[in-house]
């Protein structure tokens, strides 16, 4: 085995391995959040397109930095599926078949949902903080960008991915996505960059949450004193 494939099954191994144990077989394991996230999005697509309903989706799923916070908030949910208008549609679906896919299979649909919208979420609430600080801050942005709107799976599928390859012992995985975001960010600075960025800050710190709960009961019992012995008691007397 060449020092290539042995560097490949060390580095994907375990992830592989979770991966293909739930598709063999007659009746493989379903993925219901990555195949209604898929078809929410070409939905959206086909919606935003169309004259009737590019306002609507605009309404339940645009986020911008201008708008009241509650709104955001309530939007951002939606937004994460709504595909940026910019940008060829099958990108969105393949990065939420894929990354999704592999994320819903290893980490179940529930972390999977949490995960994406914690990722997403401090991106939208970066933007926020990156306007108030303004463009000559070293993570400020720019007042226009307060109109841009923000939407797209984007930041979702760079914390899952980081995650997932984190989870499965994946490190030069995980460090490849990043290096990635940050040479984005100074080959081009703009919002979406900025906002992978702080997906991924926000997923960093789950992994380090996750890490130390981990360690913590090891930690417990490497701290507590050993127990004495207990005295085993004599024979019992014997009566006359």
């Amino acid at each position: 085995m060449g020092s290539f494939a042995r560097w490949a099954r060390a580095e994907w191994g375990p992830l592989y391995g979770t991966v293909r144990g739930p598709l063999p077989g007659p009746r493989p394991r379903a993925m219901p959040v990555t195949a209604a996230a898929v078809s929410l999005t070409a939905l959206l697509q086909f919606a935003q397109n169309r004259p009737w309903g590019f306002r609507l989706v605009q309404d339940l799923g645009a986020v911008r930095a201008e708008d009241p916070l509650w709104l955001g908030l309530l939007r951002t949910p939606l937004s994460l599926f709504v595909p940026a208008l910019d940008l060829p549609v099958w990108g969105a679906l393949a990065q939420i078949l894929l990354v999704f896919g592999i994320a819903e299979l290893c980490l179940g649909w529930w972390r999977t949902l949490v995960i994406a919208y914690l990722a997403t979420l401090a991106g939208t609430l970066y933007a926020r903080i990156g306007i108030a600080l303004g463009a000559h801050a070293p993570f400020g942005l720019p007042w226009t960008d307060a109109q841009v709107v923000d939407t797209g799976p984007s930041a979702a599928v760079v914390g899952l991915a980081v995650f997932v390859a984190w989870r499965h012992g994946a490190y030069h995985t995980a460090g490849a996505v990043t290096v990635a975001m940050v040479a984005e960010v100074l080959l081009k600075e703009n919002l979406a960059g900025k906002e992978h960025l702080a997906a991924l800050m926000a997923v960093g710190s789950l992994c380090l949450a996750v890490a130390a709960r981990r360690a913590r009961p090891g930690l417990l019992r490497r701290r507590r004193p050993p127990g004495r012995p207990r005295a085993h008691a004599g024979p019992p007397p014997v009566g006359s």
